[in-house]
């Protein structure tokens, strides 16, 4: 959720500070990085690790570090940080309030899968079951190699939960 407190704009999410801190600094991981290729197996390496909101930057903190340096080692880490300590990201996170806030049906929890732009429950269980398998199943093209079998990008060893 957003909300204006005296001009300044601040955001609570559904799991704390911590939840929106990760949230932005994927926003501006996606805003540096500019396409998805790059940038999706940063998120999943952060994901797949104990905590998304470690600072990419940190010495004692390798796990993001390498999840940056192994998927998109041409991203600048110091913009991300600047994206995330200045109005760029607040900026990133007001457009993901407005798009959120813009859902048919309104999200009522998290995470709201829509497909195509829509949410059904039938679809929200059969993504949670199995997205890749979903989204290989409707997808109109040519299906990609990855819809004949699941590789997703690994997290670094040592940095499992």
């Amino acid at each position: 959720q957003e909300r204006n407190v005296s001009g300044k704009l601040d955001f609570q999410c559904q799991h704390g500070p911590e939840e929106c801190l990760g949230n932005m600094m994927e926003a501006c991981l996606m805003h540096e990085a500019k396409n998805f290729s790059t940038y999706f197996p940063v998120i999943f390496c952060l994901e797949s690790g104990s905590s998304v909101t470690k600072n990419l930057e940190a010495p004692r903190v390798p796990c993001a570090r390498q999840c940056l340096q192994i998927y998109a080692p041409e991203v600048d880490s110091g913009r991300i940080s600047a994206c995330v300590q200045g109005d760029t990201g607040v900026a990133l996170m007001h457009h993901n309030a407005q798009v959120t806030e813009a859902l048919h049906p309104p999200h009522q929890y998290v995470p709201w899968i829509t497909i195509n732009g829509k949410h059904t429950d039938e679809l929200q269980a059969q993504a949670e079951a199995s997205l890749l398998g979903l989204v290989c199943h409707l997808y109109q093209g040519e299906k990609p190699e990855i819809c004949g079998g699941s590789k997703a990008p690994r997290l670094p060893s040592g940095c499992r939960r």
